[in-house]
């Protein structure tokens, strides 16, 4: 028995448990403002989180036939450590006071097509999808290059980074009413013609700060710097221009030419030239070092935290739906590629729910316990898909048709610690390699158990004509007799052919033999989303994600209403609160005195190395059939060529994406923030008379009426957000 305290309240209480802990004052005020339901009168209707958590068993359960008994099993399960995503945790239920709202969190836009009609309509698209709660992904590498002759205007055309600049003020203007912060992620190909632009344009202070931006990364380019050879960027030719250029489309598939274009995949139909294989015929623009460019995308990304990095081709390779999308594009923080109009139906599984007895010798994992949730948090996932409130009909055709949603874990650095391992480890990569196998083959066994009990998902039932392009793709389909222009049933495409699938059937070849006779009920399970705020809020600030904790005591930068600039806001990790719970009161990080020393096991973001990040991730992604959100966190000095090697051993280890950060005042300010950064980083205000005031990050300074840190006042006006949230 061990006692804690009620940081909200001062008050000493008795726990006997990890999952008796009160929410510390921070979890407890995100919770108010982000999902805690109330009437446009004022009315509290959510009086605590246990009130929310029973509006979404409600509104989830309302699905079934028997209502009353899906609402226990969801209550239990959202008592017991499932975490719906935040739309669904804010907007689940409560349809009488916001109806306009979606469940979702993100999506991805429909395909932009080079033409002003329908960049103009996906602006269109993407505000109703904003204004809906939900976030949007978009690829602009489908829209021709800056200079490029537009036969219909008679005009040279402004480049995609021009059209980047409409969408990013639409956003920040849709979400300044609406309240919320909008997300927006913007990929771009790594062999267009403005990649340049693309990598450099957020060093312009306050340009598409309402994007993250991610380049897509192709085999190709990653094969070209490891050998040191030439890269060419270049952007489909027509059938029309060819015609226009003198040039027979013949002569360009038989192979004449071939140093003026390029064959590669690319998305969207039109009037492209392509081969057999379903290859686009590319106009070179201009040929470079594929090893100056990759300095280019590693120099921006250790400066700038920006590009990210997805490795596209691994994307479609694995995913699950591989002979009916091409994926181009990403929802905000990268943990879903999904297809056009796709979208985010997320949730996590809080680990730390599941640690029996932690820090003793004797800690655990509740692995049935475990199981047992997410299979009912499936099921809730599932039933998601009848209330996605999503805007557009292109939105809700395509997750009726595949039902694919994305469950992950949170909190697992938090829980690592508890079971005395230390993040990074070899024993603590195994644990993560078996929560994700667990949690992949418990929620395939659900998926078939809906499917038996509510049928598959569309796509699983419909006939699909066998392409060249999916025999390239697939050549075992040739051995197992099947040729061009045979008919296969989705399920069968999906179970025995996707290659997420085949790694499935390695450790439970009868579960992936059934799915493939019955089709499951979803085509996605899994994805490992950033849970920031959820991971803050409801989980007690336990570990983000599959990430280590950031820092044991550290300092968040939260937007509030009302206010002019972020606030910064006192954190402490769930483990230490654990820790000071079950263990020792008064334990504290890098304390001198021994009395309150914490064991070495307990280490943070930036005690782990980029490889150990990377090595987690891996460990994570073999049994996750989308992505992964995941930071390698590096410290400001660290050195630029061993950064460089860190995206080469992500590639190498078969991720789909990676993304740094590496605290870097000069570009920006994070949201997470330890305070010897802040102490150790000055800051320079120039006044109205020219003068300059030099203060550090952490202190407090008037201004405009207001009390603001100085690294947060700093960021607001040289970004231009100030006084704008």
């Amino acid at each position: 028995m061990s006692i804690a305290t009620d940081s909200g309240a001062g008050n000493v209480m008795v726990v006997e448990k990890v999952q008796d802990i009160p929410l510390q004052e921070t979890s407890e005020d995100i919770w108010q403002t982000k999902y805690r339901l109330s009437a446009k009168s004022g009315e509290i209707i959510d009086k605590t989180v246990d009130d929310t958590f029973k509006r979404v068993a409600k509104a989830l359960a309302d699905v079934e036939t028997d209502p009353s008994a899906w609402y226990e099993r969801f209550l239990w399960a959202l008592r017991s450590g499932a975490i719906p995503a935040g739309r669904i945790t804010s907007n689940a239920g409560a349809q009488a006071h916001k109806p306009a709202t979606s469940t979702i969190n993100c999506t991805v836009s429909g395909t932009i097509a080079d033409s002003m009609d329908n960049i103009l309509g996906k602006v269109h698209e993407a505000g109703l999808t904003l204004k809906a709660g939900c976030g949007i992904g978009y690829e602009f590498s489908t829209l021709r290059p800056k200079g490029a002759y537009v036969s219909g205007a008679g005009a040279y055309t402004s480049g995609p980074l021009s059209f980047m600049d409409i969408y990013d003020k639409m956003c920040f203007t849709v979400s300044s009413a609406g309240g919320r912060r909008g997300a927006q992620m913007g990929t771009f190909d790594v062999g267009h013609p403005d990649a340049v632009d693309f990598i450099k344009a957020k060093r312009e202070d306050g340009r598409l700060r309402q994007f993250n931006l991610s380049l897509l990364i192709t085999d190709g380019f990653m094969k070209a710097v490891k050998n040191d050879d030439s890269w060419q960027l270049a952007f489909p030719v027509t059938v029309k221009e060819l015609t226009q250029d003198g040039i027979a489309a013949d002569a360009i598939l038989e192979g004449q030419h071939a140093d003026e274009y390029v064959w590669r995949e690319w998305p969207g139909e039109g009037d492209f030239l392509k081969d057999a294989g379903g290859l686009v015929a590319c106009k070179i623009y201009k040929t470079m070092p594929a090893r100056r460019l990759w300095d280019m995308i590693m120099t921006s990304t250790y400066d700038f935290a920006e590009p990210g990095f997805v490795l596209i081709d691994a994307v479609n390779e694995m995913n699950n739906n591989w002979w009916t999308e091409n994926i181009r594009a990403t929802n905000p923080c990268g943990e879903q590629p999904l297809p056009p109009y796709g979208s985010c139906l997320l949730g996590s599984v809080n680990l730390t729910r599941f640690v029996i007895e932690a820090f003793s010798e004797d800690a655990r994992f509740d692995w049935d316990g475990f199981r047992e949730v997410v299979k009912v948090f499936t099921r809730m996932l599932d039933n998601v898909v009848e209330i996605n409130g999503l805007p557009l009909p292109q939105q809700r055709n395509e997750i009726t048709r595949k039902r694919r949603h994305g469950m992950g874990i949170l909190g697992l650095g938090s829980t690592i610690t508890m079971l005395r391992m230390a993040y990074g480890s070899e024993d603590s990569v195994a644990f993560t390699d078996k929560v994700a196998r667990e949690l992949a083959i418990a929620g395939w066994e659900a998926g078939l158990e809906l499917a038996h009990e509510k049928g598959p998902a569309p796509i699983m039932t419909e006939d699909f004509e066998v392409t060249a392009e999916m025999m390239r793709k697939r050549p075992e389909m040739a051995k197992d007799g099947y040729q061009v222009g045979d008919r296969v049933p989705g399920r069968i495409l999906h179970s025995r052919y996707s290659r997420y699938m085949q790694r499935i059937a390695e450790v439970a070849p009868d579960l992936v033999a059934e799915l493939e006779r019955v089709g499951a009920r979803f085509t996605h399970h899994s994805s490992i989303a950033p849970t920031g705020t959820i991971s803050l809020s409801l989980a007690n600030n336990a570990s983000n994600g599959i990430e280590p904790s950031f820092a044991h005591h550290y300092f968040r930068n939260v937007i509030r209403e009302g206010k002019k600039t972020k606030e910064k806001v006192d954190v402490f990790s769930f483990e230490l609160l654990a820790y000071r719970a079950l263990v020792n009161p008064n334990a504290m990080p890098f304390s001198d005195n021994p009395e309150e020393a914490l064991p070495e096991y307990f280490i943070a973001a930036d005690d782990v190395s980029p490889k150990q990040h990377d090595d987690i991730q891996a460990a994570a992604q073999r049994w996750v059939d989308s992505s992964i959100s995941k930071t390698a966190n590096v410290p400001t000095d660290y050195p630029y060529e061993d950064f460089k090697d860190i995206y080469l051993y992500a590639y190498d280890q078969g991720l789909k994406g990676c993304t740094t950060f590496r605290f870097n005042p000069e570009a920006f300010q994070g949201v997470l923030v330890k305070e010897d950064d802040l102490k150790n980083t000055t800051y320079v205000f120039e006044l109205e008379d020219g003068s300059q005031v030099e203060v550090q990050g952490d202190e407090q300074i008037e201004y405009d009426g207001e009390m603001h840190t100085a690294a947060n006042l700093f960021d607001a006006l040289k970004e231009g957000y100030y006084g704008k949230f």
